[in-house]
């Protein structure tokens, strides 16, 4: 009796053949020829920045050191220090921590609210609203920062006639420190809403009806469903809109530019306005580079900060 043997056909062998060294290289090199460009732009336009910012940082670079390189010197921490013991950064600190305190928590509440009241089905042009809440978002910053001048001005500000219509005393919204902040606040949380809406109708869009359908079979009413169906559902996408608001208030610059110029009495001054008057102001380029590290030192502590708080919640609920 004869053994026969079955050859495979070549095409088989081909495919079970393990890759050549030289068909590993090809595609590596490929693979690196389509990453290349934007490795290119994200070393020319991100690394090197950061780079000479932080080298920057250890040196006393000002309008002399501008002039003539030969007056730049090499200072070490010298810079950082010095920030620390200035009374005037301590308060752009406290302010930058007042806003972001008071804004996220306001502007995540306002937000997902209106998230959810354009979610239901029985809201009518529900388009017209999403674009209407939207478009303060795409509106020039400045534009709208002056129009808000006037609605918050004292004598002839349309929210101050709403005070005074009513029987309530006109306030002086952007000129005292105690209301100077709640005013700017309004602002922002009234110009950036729309943003962080949009990523929550998405997100809740996505929720499966079945989930709502099985919670009232259950006898659960809207705010158990609320409680136990939907956050849960957007948890991850809450996270990610406060790590960006969060961020997002810690470099508030242009509102109080426009607004309040850190008046009155330094009251809006914020860490990115420090910086960009140390900078710019006073030409003190090293100090102001230690100040946007300072800074991204405390938004990372902060989102590390999130992240641990957002998986111990994960983790016992």
């Amino acid at each position: 009796m004869t053994m026969q043997t079955v050859t495979a056909p070549a095409a088989t062998r081909e495919a079970t053949r393990p890759p050549r060294r030289s068909d590993h290289r090809k595609r590596s090199r490929a693979a690196w020829g389509f990453v290349a460009p934007s490795l290119i732009a994200i070393g020319l336009f991100f690394v090197i920045p950061m780079v000479s910012a932080l080298l920057l940082s250890l040196t006393d670079f000002d309008i002399y050191a501008l002039a003539d390189l030969n007056n730049l010197r090499f200072v070490g921490l010298d810079n950082y220090q010095n920030l620390l013991g200035n009374s005037l950064f301590w308060g752009a600190m406290r302010n930058t921590v007042w806003f972001s305190v008071l804004g996220v928590p306001l502007t995540l509440a306002v937000s997902l609210a209106a998230a959810v009241i354009l979610n239901a089905r029985m809201v009518l042009w529900r388009p017209i609203w999403r674009v209407m809440f939207f478009a303060p978002y795409v509106t020039t910053l400045v534009a709208t920062a002056v129009l808000w001048n006037y609605l918050l001005h004292t004598r002839y500000g349309i929210i101050n006639w709403g005070l005074t219509s009513v029987g309530l005393p006109a306030v002086d919204w952007l000129g005292q420190p105690s209301t100077s902040i709640p005013a700017i606040l309004m602002f922002v949380v009234w110009k950036t809403f729309g943003y962080n809406m949009l990523i929550f109708l998405a997100v809740l869009q996505t929720v499966p009806d079945e989930l709502y359908e099985a919670a009232r079979i259950d006898g659960a009413g809207p705010w158990k469903q609320f409680r136990h169906v939907t956050l849960p559902a957007i948890a991850p996408t809450l996270l990610l809109v406060s790590i960006i608001s969060v961020a997002a208030f810690f470099q508030l610059f242009a509102e109080p530019y426009v607004m309040t110029q850190g008046g009155p009495a330094q009251s809006t001054v914020t860490v990115l306005y420090f910086m960009y008057e140390e900078g710019f102001k006073w030409w003190n380029l090293g100090s102001a580079s230690a100040v946007a590290f300072i800074l991204f030192l405390c938004i990372f502590a902060i989102t590390l900060i999130q992240l641990w708080v957002s998986k111990r919640l994960g983790a016992t609920s």
